[in-house]
C-alpha cells in the first residue's frame, strides 16, 4: 500500500512538471509559427535568453535580492501576529466576538488600493513595502488559524481545562498542533498574495526589485524583459509553495500518512 502511495505521488509531482512545460511548448510553437504576435508574445527561449543575459549582468539578482528581502521581512511581520491572534481567537470566544467583525469589515478591501495610504503613512522607503506585503499575509493567515483552532473537538480543549493547563500549555500543546494544517494554508495563501503585492508596491516608488524592473521595461516596451519579470515570479510563487509543502510534511507528518 505504501509502494502504491509512493508511485501516485510520484506520477502526481511529474503531471505537476509537465503540465507547464507543455503550457510553454505550445506558446514557443505557436511564436515560431508566427500563430500569435511575437512583439507582445515573444518566444519563451527569447525570454529564457534575456533573463540568462540579465542573470550575467548581475541586473537580475539584484532586483530579487530587493524583492525577496522585503517579502520574508514582510511575510514574518505579518504572520507572526497573525498566528498568535488567530489562536486567541479560536480559543476564547470573547476575542473573536471582538475582532472577528473588524477582520471581516476590512478583509475584502482590495489590499492593492491601500498603497497610496501606506506611501503617505510610511513614504517611498522600505517600510512601506514590508507593510504592504504584512498585511498580504495577515489576513489568510490569520482567519485560517482562528477556523483551525476552532476546529478541535472541544473535548481535547475540556482536557486541558480540567487539568488546569496554563494558557500557554493550552497556545504549545492543543491549540498549536491542531491548528497547524490550517496554519499552513494560510501561509501559502499567505505567501501568494504577499508576492503579488509586492510586486505592485514595487511598481510605485521603488527604485530596485521585479516590481519595478517590470515597470520600468513597460515604459520603454522591453517586452522580454516583463516577461523576465513575471517568468520570475512565477518561479518564486511555485518555489515556495513547494518549500511550503516540504515543511508541511516535517511539522505534521501525520496528515501525510
Amino acid at each position: 500500500m505504501h509502494a502504491r502511495a509512493m508511485k501516485f505521488r510520484i506520477s502526481e509531482r511529474l503531471i505537476s512538471i509537465a503540465s507547464p512545460l507543455l503550457l510553454l511548448l505550445l506558446w514557443e510553437i505557436c511564436a515560431r509559427g508566427s500563430i500569435i504576435d511575437t512583439r507582445f508574445f515573444p518566444a519563451p527561449t527569447v525570454i529564457v535568453d534575456k533573463m540568462i543575459q540579465m542573470g550575467a549582468s548581475g541586473e537580475l539578482w539584484e532586483h530579487l535580492r530587493a524583492s525577496m528581502q522585503r517579502l520574508a521581512i514582510g511575510l514574518v511581520f505579518g504572520g507572526i501576529p497573525a498566528v498568535l491572534i488567530g489562536i486567541a481567537m479560536g480559543l476564547y470566544r470573547p476575542i473573536y466576538a471582538a475582532v472577528d467583525p473588524l477582520i471581516s469589515a476590512t478583509y475584502p478591501i482590495p489590499k492593492s488600493s491601500l498603497l497610496p495610504l501606506m506611501l503617505l503613512i510610511f513614504g517611498l522607503g522600505e517600510s512601506s513595502k514590508i507593510v504592504m506585503v504584512a498585511i498580504g499575509a495577515f489576513y489568510p493567515i490569520v482567519i485560517n488559524t482562528a477556523a483551525g483552532v476552532r476546529q478541535i473537538p472541544t473535548i481535547f480543549l475540556d482536557v486541558g481545562r480540567n487539568f488546569k493547563a496554563s494558557r500557554l500549555r493550552m497556545f504549545s500543546t492543543i491549540a498549536l498542533p491542531g491548528a497547524l494544517p490550517f496554519i499552513m494554508t494560510g501561509i501559502k495563501l499567505g505567501a501568494g498574495m504577499s508576492l503579488v503585492l509586492i510586486a505592485i508596491a514595487e511598481m510605485v516608488g521603488a527604485k530596485n526589485g521585479l516590481g519595478y524592473m517590470i515597470w520600468n521595461a513597460w515604459e520603454i516596451f522591453d517586452v522580454a524583459t516583463m516577461y523576465v519579470g513575471l517568468f520570475v515570479i512565477a518561479l518564486i510563487g511555485f518555489a515556495l509553495n513547494l518549500l511550503i509543502d516540504l515543511v508541511e510534511r516535517l511539522v505534521i507528518p501525520w496528515k501525510h500518512v
